[in-house]
């Protein structure tokens, strides 16, 4: 078995921060720890130093194996937050990424 960690990394843009912080973040989050998974980035200031600036929202999760982010993502926690993080964000990218 690998003993590389596991990433999910996430891009999106929140279209009503207020109901996205208030619906999905709780659930989210819940299901992150679930899973023994660590918030490294969640948002916050960004310096574009190539490409377009824009108003995506980034988060990078660190996970002990990479079957353990394959398994937050597959969970019953996470879909059910994810029905919510449609209804109030567009998402650009979801990867679950196994680390080097």
């Amino acid at each position: 078995m690998s003993s590389a960690k596991g990433y999910v990394f996430v891009e999106l843009v929140v279209r009503d921060p207020e109901n996205f912080k208030e619906h999905y973040q709780p659930r989210s989050t819940t299901a992150v720890a679930k899973f023994g998974g660590k918030f490294l980035m969640r948002g916050g200031n960004a310096s574009i130093k190539a490409g377009p600036s824009d108003e995506r929202r980034r988060v990078l999760i660190e996970f002990e194996s990479y079957p353990q982010a394959l398994a937050f993502w597959d969970s019953p926690e996470q879909q059910e937050a994810k029905s919510y993080r449609d209804k109030y964000a567009h998402t650009i990218t979801f990867y679950v990424m196994e680390g080097a």
